[in-house]
């Protein structure tokens, strides 16, 4: 292995983001942060991917969860018997954000909820003082995530969004390969989602709302609608009301690192096409297959997803590749390899994932607050932004069947019908924050 090569394959990106401790072992050391070196934060959206976020923080020995927030009791109940399992003690439980944000004592916040809420909760912490972990995508509509960019901007906290793989050693390792130029010139990228472990979605009737749940507050801008379960917990995810299907689902992930290898913010243009072929008859309403084309005129990237398949390229249920002239880097979760384009260029072996990127990304976020270091952040609120807005851009070309193009001077499409999906139409008393 020559020396250069050996350069682009270390791992030494996870000696640099510091040690992350166990949580069978913080508690012993817990003891020793004094009081003010604590970080406190509190949790709104406990039911999934904010309880793992919370999780991750609370092994970094000078954070303590002082409140947790879900518009659902029996989430609270669980998580605080989850919390108490592991040496915790019991945090204080509230349904609404808005009480929870009147708590001085809190530092940060973790918004998991569902994607139609994180614009009001975002807004609404920063303007409490709180620091914001957010997880993505950073909202559920263009305006919305122009709007938290602008929030940032305005009241000066940390903010990390959640695309931790911008801390995953060996992703940030095969985009210093990327960038070596190696490849050669790069004229198309891939990023796909194959989901096999996921189907139908088969209709069901409206039923009661379950006891214990505020299923108002969990509408919250959303239209007024009777409580049917395919439109909430987890299966929320694809109904244009409260998230936007896969492609922000997994696509913000993957075509986050397309833009990032690449140098790249804004496409040209989009084209996109797809459908309920799966599933023709289920209950979703977003596409279980779709395929999204972005023109960045000097290479073309393509966007791929589908429900039910999971043999997707590469022979990865998800992952991006890099086709340059002289070979083609293909990423996923799991590593990175590269293919030589003939003999043009040697070929590397899967280079395997090195460490737990979400506990980086989140122990970032805590330095980050400690040394009032917003540059330093893996995933900062114009990361996030720009993913989203890419991602969005796509399922606004899906949603309208036009070729959709940005103009960012003025921050619209250049056509009349997707500027229609520009900005949501909130209910419910809740207003859209103006910023």
């Amino acid at each position: 292995m020559s020396t250069t090569r050996r350069d682009f394959i270390k791992t030494a990106s996870v000696l640099a983001a510091g040690s992350v401790l166990p949580l069978d072992t913080l508690l012993k050391a817990r003891t020793g942060v004094a009081p003010a070196d604590k970080i406190r934060v509190g949790l709104i959206g406990a039911n999934s991917q904010g309880f793992a976020d919370l999780t991750s923080l609370l092994k970094n020995p000078e954070v303590e969860c002082l409140a947790m927030c879900d518009i659902d009791r029996n989430v609270l109940t669980n998580r605080t018997n989850d919390l108490i399992k592991l040496g915790f003690q019991k945090p204080k439980l509230y349904v609404d954000y808005r009480k929870m944000l009147e708590d001085k004592n809190i530092d940060a916040v973790i918004i998991g909820t569902p994607d139609h809420w994180h614009c009001l909760i975002f807004v609404a912490a920063l303007e409490a003082g709180k620091h914001v972990y957010v997880e993505k995508p950073i909202g559920n509509s263009i305006a919305e995530i122009n709007i938290m960019q602008k929030a940032v901007q305005k009241h000066g906290k940390i903010v990390q969004v959640g695309q931790w793989q911008r801390s995953q050693p060996h992703f940030v390792d095969a985009i210093n390969y990327v960038k070596s130029g190696k490849l050669g010139r790069i004229r198309t990228c891939k990023a796909w989602s194959y989901v096999d472990w996921k189907g139908a979605v088969p209709k069901v009737a409206d039923s009661p709302v379950p006891e214990g749940v505020d299923y108002d507050m969990w509408l919250g801008p959303a239209p007024k609608r009777p409580f049917n379960k395919n439109r909430f917990h987890f299966t929320w995810r694809w109904y244009w009301e409260y998230g936007n299907g896969l492609m922000t689902d997994w696509g913000v992930h993957l075509i986050d690192y397309i833009l990032y290898g690449m140098g790249k913010t804004i496409p040209a243009s989009v084209m996109a096409i797809g459908g309920k072929y799966a599933f023709p008859d289920d209950d979703m309403v977003t596409p279980d297959t779709m395929t999204a084309v972005y023109d960045f005129k000097d290479f073309t990237m393509i966007w791929e997803h589908t429900i039910g398949i999971g043999l997707g390229n590469w022979k990865r249920p998800h992952g991006m590749s890099y086709i340059g002239e002289n070979g083609t880097l293909v990423l996923d979760r799991n590593g990175w390899e590269v293919v030589p384009e003939k003999t043009r260029l040697e070929a590397i072996p899967v280079q395997k994932n090195v460490g737990n990127g979400l506990d980086i990304h989140t122990k970032n976020f805590i330095d980050c607050i400690k040394n009032n270091t917003p540059q330093k952040l893996n995933a900062g609120i114009d990361i996030g932004r720009n993913v989203a807005l890419v991602a969005q851009m796509g399922n606004v070309a899906f949603r309208t069947g036009e070729k959709v193009s940005w103009d960012d001077s003025k921050q619209s499409f250049t056509t009349s019908a997707p500027n229609k999906l520009i900005v949501p139409e909130y209910h419910n008393g809740w207003t859209l924050p103006k910023y």
